[in-house]
């Protein structure tokens, strides 16, 4: 662990990113946005190559924990818990608005299909639900996600939720207290797993007590990770252990083993991997990677499904060949990792600026 050099601490004070994790974090997004192209593509999970992409949320959740309790541990009580959830609004929802507004507009516009129409006098609780992160799950026909317009919102309401469990109890939990509860959360995870089949769960009104299991356990892995002060020190590098992580996402996809294979991955792999991604030195060739694949990741996440709901419109009107839709997917990761980009530079950062410099122009307050 990082010895803290000063007892003040500045209420906006940001500190060193992992770059490895930053990395990962970027590999992750990426698979998933994959994985959303192949769930239209390929619907049967057995015949996708990319199958156990819906762990990236695991990992996204641990690697939370971990830079929360990293970034907040020492100067929450500083800052207070007001000011703690601002800074997490200011770091997140703006993101969730700007998703809520695309998948809005993609609804209503959307030339391959008529599902609006069926929907039309809901579409006000539909946009207040994804960009307040009020579940309401309504439209049946395409899965009954708990936020239609944006479905990886899902992730984020949970997401809100172990901040403001951090801001009460978890910051200020001893370890013994931490390890108790991240067992017992490890507990209800394979209970969800076997309940289930697998781990891919939480983001619909028929499965969404799954993802209280999720983030309960990784979260809280995650910070236990920082607190215990594990960190590995490796000579593999940001494509080795990048590599390992895609190697997760790629499993087979087995639903008599799936019950076991999940939660092994969210316990065992994702702590282990967070754990030696803070430990690991980053190389200067792939620094930048690293760094700009850390920055759109978010981004990237959180645009991408309203184009993924247009490309399964495409696909129900004009039933396309394989080939063709591998034409669609590949132009759509590329032309979404553009978009996100450009969302990043001219829309979240400013905006994220603009509320931080409305923080910072606040009188003081006191840090000890």
């Amino acid at each position: 662990m990082m010895n803290d050099t000063s007892n003040q601490v500045p209420l906006l004070a940001s500190r060193q990113h992992f770059k490895i994790l930053d990395g990962l974090r970027g590999i992750a997004a990426i698979a998933v946005v994959i994985f959303h192209f192949m769930e239209i593509a390929v619907p049967d999970y057995n015949d996708s190559f990319i199958a156990h992409a819906y762990l990236a949320v695991d990992f996204f959740f641990c690697l939370s924990g971990f830079v929360i309790a990293y970034a907040y541990d020492r100067r929450i009580s500083n800052l207070g818990l007001l000011n703690f959830l601002k800074l997490r609004l200011i770091r997140l929802h703006p993101l969730v608005i700007i998703g809520a507004v695309i998948g809005l507009a993609v609804f209503v516009f959307d030339p391959f299909s008529n599902l609006y129409r069926l929907y039309a006098d809901s579409t006000l609780l539909l946009f207040l639900s994804s960009g307040l992160l009020i579940p309401y799950p309504l439209v049946r026909e395409r899965y009954f996600n708990l936020f239609h317009l944006n479905p990886p919102t899902w992730s984020l309401f949970w997401e809100y939720i172990a901040n403001i469990g951090y801001g009460l109890f978890l910051y200020k939990a001893g370890k013994k207290v931490l390890w108790s509860v991240t067992i017992i959360a490890a507990l209800s995870l394979i209970w969800a797993a076997k309940s289930f089949g697998n781990l891919g769960i939480g983001w619909g009104g028929d499965n969404y007590i799954g993802g209280a299991a999720r983030i309960a356990f990784s979260f809280t892995a995650g910070i236990l990770v920082y607190r215990l002060g594990w960190r590995i020190r490796t000579r593999l590098g940001f494509a080795a252990l990048g590599s390992i992580l895609l190697a997760v996402f790629l499993l087979p996809f087995s639903e008599k083993y799936n019950w076991i294979i999940d939660p092994a991955m969210a316990i065992f792999v994702f702590p282990i991997l967070v754990a030696t991604g803070a430990g690991a030195a980053v190389h200067p060739a792939t620094s930048r990677i690293c760094e700009l694949s850390g920055e759109i990741s978010y981004p990237l996440y959180m645009i991408h499904y309203p184009f993924i709901w247009l490309f399964m419109s495409y696909v129900e009107k004009y039933k396309p060949g394989m080939s063709e839709m591998i034409v669609v997917m590949l132009t759509g990761v590329i032309s979404l990792v553009l978009v996100a980009y450009l969302v990043l530079v001219y829309v979240d950062v400013p905006i994220r600026r603009y509320f931080k410099n409305k923080m910072t122009s606040r009188p003081a307050l006191p840090v000890s």
